[in-house]
């Protein structure tokens, strides 16, 4: 009776552990999106690097930086689980903008950068959390 009450209780936790299943840790990058903000023909892709020590417990993220040919426009990004919405400026002369955000919470966003060519630029964010990005645009 012992050998079969060993198999039971056996056959018992076997099915009760199929239930578990261990992630591996993994070293991958995840991106967000930006919030689902529409992207029209001036708008640009923006992957926000963490730089710092608070910024890395956020995560990288995502934003969307929109300009019209005056040189004003939009800036919207998801950091952390939080909208942020705003402006974007940048002289039509100049390459260097500034771009602001604000999420509900009354947290903000503020970036300034540099377009290297009409599609590809460099800057940096600092939100009022600390946290410090590297922005890298794209269209």
């Amino acid at each position: 009776m012992k050998p079969m009450k060993n198999v039971l209780l056996l056959a018992a936790l076997g099915a009760v552990l199929t239930g578990c299943y261990v992630v591996p840790a993994s070293s991958t990058v995840r991106v967000g999106d930006a919030g689902g903000v529409r992207t029209g023909g001036n708008s640009m892709q923006v992957r926000l690097y963490p730089t710092n020590a608070v910024a890395q417990q956020q995560g990288p993220a995502q934003a969307v930086v929109s300009i019209d040919q005056n040189g004003h426009g939009t800036f919207s990004s998801y950091i952390a689980g939080e909208s942020f919405t705003g402006d974007a400026t940048r002289n039509t002369s100049s390459r260097s903008g500034k771009a602001n955000g604000a999420a509900a919470s009354g947290r903000y966003i503020s970036c300034d950068y540099t377009m290297n060519s009409p599609t590809v630029g460099t800057g940096s964010c600092r939100m009022s959390t600390g946290a410090t990005y590297s922005m890298h645009f794209s269209r």
